[in-house]
């Protein structure tokens, strides 16, 4: 009972306070206790204590807000400076921030010509304060600094200044001569002040400023003085005047070994010296032959021999023995005579010389100027064949060897002439010059840019840990390859596996690493040019080795990633594919092929039939004498003269199996030599075929017209065709499994892959990846039949001015001579119906059967011809709406109208031909 009341009187002095999701005890009244609840209420304190801590604490937030500041008459005009100020300084500062984004934001060439102008801006300042002795704050300050830092010499300030200005204007794209120039200068200025702060006593800074701006100034002071205290003047003037030497040099770019031959020059240029010019570049050619074999391949060092002098006799038996007796076209026009070949072999040495960029040097302009008028016939001595050098394991980057080779062009003699090829009749035809094609500049070998990319290569390789050194590049006019050479137990896929790192360094998304190179140790790295080179075709023609094969179907491709100019002969290819995206450069290497034929053969050597579906490609090449047929440009005339090619390829195979040839290179030796000679009784005069070169430049247009005929001709020319000496060129921008089939690739062996826009396209026409990362304009991949890998080169560029040039050559040369069998025959043939489509054959098989068997049924048509219902009733309705069979009579056979004696006439009617 008790227990109960005490129970009770607790649950009424202690209420419970529900405040949400907070439960509170509230505390008891303060109340009498007994000695015993005395004695115990010790122990409960602390917790009930520490309770009503806890229950204060959360409820302060909610019953006690904070008490508001007391106000303070100062702070709002505290605030308001301050508010002012920062608003200033904040619009000083995005206003100087706006003038650095604006200069950064600047062209380049302004910010060369401001540049310029500020030096020569500097330059009035400073000849009005030293020339005129100007007053004011401005004249004090100039005879302070200047004055007082070259002494005597300050005269001369302003004629430095002005002339670094009107360098800056008139040369701005040479920026990488200022570094030299600025040193060169900084030598020149310090030595002669030295010299003239000896020369003027020596005066100490215990003399004063006013003896030190007399003699040498602080600079001046500077140099002398710490030679003259540690060696004396005997020894501080000559070290002055080898340090001026050499400021003079540098400043002039001359070598100290070419001195004798830039004062012979200049005595040349001024009139003092009047020395032969074949006399003064017979040392200089000695040089040249040496420098430009160092140029060339190791492989060919060796048999480079200085040409003898030029015999015609002598060159022309030279030339029919090894053609087989076949009459040669002469290389240039007889109107340009040998002045022509002559200027080409010097810019051959120029180019050699100057574009092999010895020891990663840029070209100069002085060898341009060394080798005009170098004379062929001088170069008579050999040079000897320089040792070679052991190959370094690994090579800080400023100590990388440049392995871009030059041009593979070696001191030759004149090309021998020979007889004019006699055309039919009275013709004489002369080959297009050289000289209607532009030459371009020296390629570089090295820039600042390949260095930096050597620098952050070899970084990748250190932050990632890789033991790999960059070893070398080669530099060609698009990309240049990068030589990477592995340590010992480091896999190759580790440097694949970083391919996407390495773009992120060198900030280029079209790398491509080739693991590894052919016929090398070492693992390539192909990264595109900031500075990209334009490569002309009549530098492939001059300066790669196309005078020594006269080959009439070897054509200029362009130059690979090692610097040296891609030919290749389409007669040993012996068909070629090119394929690439729009804008790729596929119709520049169509333009190139042709005019590298028409430069190099007569119409009798080659022939060419031009498929053009676009209509304005080839255009420019209408009227050439080497077209066999007018360009043609409908599709379904393409076909047919791809049937054509057939026929010709039968005829000729039908010549070589009746006298014993296996090829039409032979036949051609014989018919010329008089060996095969036509049957007695035979009206046929035998002649030597030329090659037939048959080119389309856009295959997908064919292949949609009519895709059976097109694969079926292109099959059977691509697989019999080399030994007739018949060739195909086969282009397209869609290099789909539809338009590039199976049976065309297998029978083109040869591939030429310009940029692709997926990576299935690139395994369509190499079989493999790598053109999906190419940079378009001319950048390919060659795959030449009987390689393994693809070899990338940057494809050669024909101006529309130039091409125009040498076609007319051609037509002022001779008109063209079309075959009419192939004219006449595309135009005398009729049209098939277009209801008839693609069933023209089993309509005529249709018909035959039912006019020998004078029975026309639906079922025997799907009986024989083994074809379905609607087929077969379809057959029955063409023949019905030529007249050939009756109309339907329900399920009885139909009436068949024509005999069997009229079955020729029906057959030609149905094929569109005329029937007699």
């Amino acid at each position: 009972m008790e227990r109960h009341e005490r129970v009770k009187r607790k649950a009424r002095v202690s209420p419970v306070v529900s405040t949400g999701n907070l439960t509170l005890m509230a505390p008891r009244p303060a109340a009498k206790k007994s000695p015993a609840k005395k004695a115990a209420a010790p122990r409960k304190a602390p917790a009930k204590k520490a309770a009503a801590k806890k229950a204060t604490a959360r409820k302060a937030p909610a019953k006690k807000p904070a008490p508001a500041p007391a106000p303070n008459p100062t702070g709002g005009v505290y605030r308001l400076v301050r508010a002012l100020w920062l608003g200033l300084a904040h619009a000083v500062g995005a206003m100087f921030r706006g003038i650095g984004r604006g200069a950064k934001g600047l062209d380049p060439a302004h910010r060369k010509d401001g540049l310029a102008l500020l030096l020569l801006a500097l330059s009035m300042v400073v000849a009005a304060g030293t020339w005129a002795s100007l007053r004011g704050p401005v004249g004090d300050l100039v005879e302070i600094l200047v004055t007082g830092a070259f002494g005597r010499l300050d005269l001369l300030v302003p004629l430095l200044l002005g002339g670094m200005a009107v360098r800056l204007i008139l040369h701005p794209e040479r920026p990488e001569a200022n570094g030299r120039i600025v040193i060169g200068l900084s030598a020149l200025v310090i030595g002669v002040l030295g010299q003239v702060h000896i020369a003027c006593g020596e005066p100490a800074r215990s003399d004063g400023m006013q003896a030190i701006r007399d003699a040498g100034g602080l600079v001046g002071w500077g140099a002398a003085t710490p030679l003259t205290y540690a060696m004396g003047d005997a020894l501080a003037v000559p070290l002055l005047v080898l340090l001026t030497f050499f400021g003079l040099l540098v400043v002039t770019a001359t070598p100290v070994t070419a001195i004798p031959q830039r004062l012979r020059l200049l005595g040349v240029k001024l009139g003092i010296l009047h020395e032969p010019q074949d006399d003064a570049s017979t040392e200089d050619d000695e040089r040249y032959d040496e420098q430009w074999r160092e140029a060339l391949p190791r492989s060919r060092r060796s048999g480079a021999a200085a040409p003898e002098a030029y015999d015609p006799e002598g060159a022309e038996q030279e030339a029919l023995s090894r053609r087989r007796n076949r009459p040669r076209r002469p290389s240039v026009q007889p109107a340009m005579g040998r002045e022509m070949d002559a200027v080409d072999v010097a810019a051959a040495a120029a180019a050699a010389l100057d574009g092999a960029v010895l020891h990663g040097m840029p070209p100069s302009p002085i060898v341009a100027g060394l080798t005009q008028g170098v004379s062929v016939s001088d170069r008579a001595e050999a040079t000897p064949v320089p040792a070679a050098r052991p190959q370094q394991d690994k090579l800080p980057v400023e100590s990388v060897p440049d392995l871009t080779k030059a041009a593979p062009q070696e001191s030759r003699g004149l090309p021998p002439r020979a007889e004019q090829l006699q055309l039919s009749g009275d013709i004489t035809y002369a080959l297009p010059s050289l000289g209607l094609l532009e030459r371009g500049g020296p390629g570089k070998a090295r820039s600042a840019a390949n260095d930096a990319v050597v620098a952050s290569l070899t970084n990748v390789f250190t932050e990632f840990k890789v033991d790999a050194a960059v070893t070398g590049f080669t530099r060609g006019p698009t990309v240049t390859r990068y030589e990477v050479e592995l340590g010992p137990a480091v896999k190759v896929e580790r440097i694949t596996a970083l391919t996407k790192n390495i773009a992120y360094a060198v900030a280029s998304p079209d790398v491509r690493i080739i693991s590894p190179i052919p016929g090398k140790s070492a693992v390539g790295i192909e990264i595109p040019n900031t500075d990209r080179e334009m490569v002309n075709l009549g530098d492939v023609l001059r300066l790669a080795a196309a005078a020594e094969d006269d080959h009439p179907m070897l054509v200029a491709l362009g130059k690979d990633v090692e610097g040296g100019y891609v030919m290749a002969n389409i007669a040993k290819m012996p068909h070629v594919l090119v394929a690439g995206a729009t804008g790729s450069g596929k119709s520049s290497c169509i333009n190139c092929l042709i005019t590298s034929i028409m430069m190099r053969a007569t119409p009798e050597e080659v022939r060419m039939v031009l498929v053009d579906p676009k209509r304005v490609e080839l255009t420019a090449y209408e009227g050439i004498p080497h077209l066999i047929t007018p360009i043609i440009t409908n599709p379904k005339r393409a076909a047919e003269a791809l049937q054509w090619v057939v026929r010709e390829m039968d005829l000729r195979y039908d010549d070589l199996a009746a006298y014993g040839f296996r090829h039409i290179d032979d036949f051609n030796a014989a018919i010329r030599d008089g060996k095969v000679k036509a049957p007695e009784g035979s009206e046929r005069e035998l002649q030597p075929y030329p090659y037939l070169l048959v080119i389309v430049d856009e295959l997908a247009d064919l292949m949609m017209v009519a895709p059976r005929d097109v694969e079926d001709a292109i099959v059977r020319i691509t697989q019999l065709a080399r030994a007739a000496g018949i060739h195909l060129v086969l282009a397209t921008q869609r290099p789909s499994v539809d338009v590039v089939t199976g049976l065309i690739k297998a029978n083109v062996p040869s591939r030429l892959a310009f940029a692709t826009s997926s990576l299935a396209d690139s395994r369509v026409i190499l079989d493999q990846p790598g053109a999906e990362k190419l940079i378009g304009k001319g950048d390919g991949l060659f795959l030449p039949m009987g390689a393994n890998k693809p070899t990338r080169m940057q494809g050669a560029f024909v101006t529309e001015d130039e091409v125009a040039a040498v076609v007319k050559h051609c037509k002022d040369q001779m008109a063209p001579v079309f075959r009419e069998d192939v004219t006449v025959g595309t135009k005398q043939k009729k049209e098939i119906d277009e209801d008839i489509g693609d069933d023209l054959d089993l309509l005529c098989q249709a018909a035959e059967l039912v006019v020998s068997t004078q029975f026309g049924s639906t079922s025997m048509l799907q009986r024989k011809l083994r074809v379905g219902f609607a087929k077969a009733g379809r057959l029955m309705d063409l023949m019905e709406s030529r007249n050939i069979v009756g109309p339907s009579e329900g399920s009885k056979a139909r009436d068949v109208l024509v005999k069997p004696e009229e079955l020729d006439g029906v057959i030609a009617l149905i094929r569109g031909e005329s029937h007699s």
